[in-house]
């Protein structure tokens, strides 16, 4: 139990600051099991194979080091080709979840990203085998969505008290939100800040997703190892019924 404490220390103060996923992965499978694959390709999302209590399991996990965690084209490529490969071979999947969003930019665009990242979203959605996920930060956007959310079928979802399920980051979404009260205020900054606080008190937790049903527990990060092993167990036998059809329509 104390080894298992070090994941209570790896989750910076300050929301911004980056830290490295693979200190939270190490925390929670078998020692030195952690097996990364395609490690020098879109480094922003970390794919491998790992042992949790002498079982296989494979890991999809935003990386907050590389591009903040985002979900751009290759990653998005990397890890739907990683859980289909997952899937092929009924290996249950993993899903560590810190990410701001997608990638903007006209750069992304051009090359498709809306395609490319349906890619993950098709993969996660069609993967059968046990899938778990876990939010230690931030799950923003249609990248919360993406990242085995209860909305595309995953079958347990904890996250950390300090997670934070919401559309955007409290500043962007009550500069949009608040917009009309904000300029017609006297003090517009004093405003924001208001706003601000009020936006976080409410979103900048798990809480206001777990009434909802989008998360099935909040857990403290020291209990997540154990949490997953009784979580893989509860799923060892999973069957899922599929509607009868010759195949879907994936996003190639």
């Amino acid at each position: 139990n104390e080894v298992r404490d070090v994941l209570e220390d790896i989750i910076p103060e300050n929301a911004n600051q980056p830290y490295d996923m693979r200190h939270v992965i190490n925390g929670i499978v078998d020692e030195d099991t952690f097996f990364e694959i395609h490690k020098a390709y879109a480094d922003n999302i970390v794919v491998g194979f790992a042992r949790l209590a002498g079982k296989s399991i494979g890991i999809v996990a935003n990386q907050p080091i590389s591009l903040a965690g985002v979900l751009d084209v290759d990653s998005s490529k990397k890890a739907a080709r990683f859980t289909r490969f997952c899937d092929c071979f009924n290996i249950p999947l993993l899903v560590l979840v810190d990410v701001p969003g997608f990638l903007p930019g006209t750069d992304q665009e051009w090359n498709g990203i809306i395609t490319n990242g349906a890619k993950l979203l098709y993969a996660l959605s069609e993967a059968t085998v046990p899938k778990v996920t876990v939010i230690t930060r931030k799950a923003y956007g249609g990248a919360y969505d993406v990242m085995n959310s209860k909305h595309i079928g995953a079958d347990l979802n904890y996250a950390w008290p300090g997670a934070e399920i919401a559309v955007m980051g409290a500043k962007g979404a009550s500069e949009i939100i608040f917009r009309k009260e904000i300029n017609a205020a006297d003090d517009p900054e004093a405003k924001l800040a208001e706003k601000e606080a009020e936006y976080a008190k409410l979103f900048a937790n798990p809480y206001s997703a777990a009434q909802r049903g989008f998360i099935d527990e909040v857990i403290l990060p020291k209990d997540t190892r154990r949490k997953l092993i009784k979580a893989y167990t509860l799923l060892e036998n999973k069957v899922a019924v599929l509607p009868k059809k010759k195949h879907g329509n994936i996003p190639l």
